[in-house]
């Protein structure tokens, strides 16, 4: 009898991979449970793949390897598309003479279903330990559903993110490349990105140990971040497609409070930084508030990105003959003249932390808010500092 092909799971491997939240998600569901074996498998028709996991009992699977799936009782769950729990494998009269509990000694266990959004089944969010432990109470079983839905939510947006992003790689020139991949970011990232904010909004809400919450907070601040993101991109759309950078300018009196927000949200973010404000109140400016915040946020992004850690980043503000100037300036070497030029062009990115860099817009789109405001964008750069500087005429 000819033997059936073992299919090849790499894409799928390197889509959870893609996923920056599985792993946080996998300590939830440990933490949460008690579990010490918790993993992302990919199941198929014949086989079992480990994609990504957490491993406190040294149960030696690593991601890549594989299990007969006839061993397994995620062949169940592929079967039946249903979720298994069990709290006590001696005490469950389905499963206390199985082979699988025999076979990998467990006696707690959980396996829940994972679809790709067109409902085709991907494999399961599992895990096990040889202790007894109470997974099915209504909290916890919800909340493995919940993560498991957020993983689906996430695996075909991963897999379009890395086929535009490869694209884009070979062929970085082609607008049409771009405007696919970023037609993806804005699109495509958006609903599993809302599930995540929704899904730990409720996760909260409950009653979960300390560590639990504090690894579903770190969640909710990777979600935030996604979500700014997804506002330059929406940006970007929009100046792309014709329609220019909408504002609503009104009279805006607290700058110096935004400002002193927007700075204490990015010591926040960037703890080893120094960021020094000297803000002298311009009494009242037209403009869209929002976007004078977006323009310092993301040249103070730009500064602490790129300057020298070692050395304060600056703001300035306040009116000089005539006109509203707000400045950033950071330490390190100078911009290569060369490169002046392509600073405030989109998807350019210089040097920089890799920790905090993001898709190079940040620039781009405090052009875009200049413009827009009838302001100028100016940028100094010498062997002693490099300055930004956003200036706006009185109106």
């Amino acid at each position: 009898m000819p033997s059936i092909p073992v299919p090849d799971v790499s894409l799928d491997i390197r889509n959870i991979q893609e996923i920056s939240a599985v792993p946080t998600i996998l300590e939830a569901v440990a933490s949460m449970t008690g579990l010490g074996f918790v993993c992302v498998a990919r199941v198929t028709a014949n086989s079992w793949t480990t994609c990504a996991v957490l491993d406190k009992l040294s149960f030696g699977l690593k991601i890549g390897d594989q299990l007969d799936v006839t061993t397994t009782l995620c062949e169940q769950v592929r079967d039946t598309q249903a979720a298994i729990v069990i709290d006590h494998v001696a005490e469950d009269a389905q499963y206390r003479d199985h082979h699988t509990p025999r076979i990998y000694g467990f006696q707690s266990y959980f396996s829940v279903p994972l679809f790709r959004p067109d409902g085709e089944y991907f494999g399961t969010l599992c895990g096990l330990d040889p202790r007894p432990l109470q997974l099915s109470a209504s909290g916890i079983t919800a909340t493995l559903n919940l993560f498991a839905e957020l993983i689906s939510r996430q695996l075909h947006s991963e897999a379009e993110l890395l086929a535009a992003r490869n694209a884009l790689l070979g062929e970085r020139e082609s607008a049409e490349l771009r405007e696919q991949f970023v037609a993806i970011l804005g699109h495509d990232v958006r609903n599993p990105l809302t599930a995540i904010v929704l899904g730990t909004s409720a996760l909260l809400r409950q009653e979960l140990p300390e560590s639990a919450r504090a690894i579903v907070r770190r969640i909710r601040r990777s979600a935030d971040r996604i979500d700014a993101l997804m506002e330059d991109v929406s940006d970007f759309a929009r100046g792309r497609m014709g329609s220019g950078m909408h504002v609503t300018i009104e009279l805006c009196t607290d700058l110096p409070q935004r400002f002193e927000q927007v700075v204490g949200e990015l010591r926040m973010a960037y703890p080893q930084s120094v960021i020094r404000l000297d803000v002298n109140n311009p009494g009242a400016l037209r403009c869209e508030p929002r976007r004078i915040e977006q323009v310092l946020s993301n040249l103070l992004k730009n500064a602490l990105t790129h300057g020298d850690a070692g050395l304060p980043v600056t703001v300035e503000s306040g009116w000089h003959d005539g006109e509203f100037r707000l400045a950033v300036s950071n330490g390190g070497p100078a911009i290569a003249a060369d490169k002046l030029d392509q600073l405030f062009k989109p998807f350019w990115r210089g040097n920089g932390d890799d920790r905090h860099r993001g898709l190079g817009l940040g620039l781009f789109i405090v052009a875009e808010i200049a413009r827009s405001h009838g302001a100028r964008l100016d940028v100094r750069s010498t062997d002693q500092q490099t300055v930004f500087e956003f200036a706006m005429p009185a109106a």
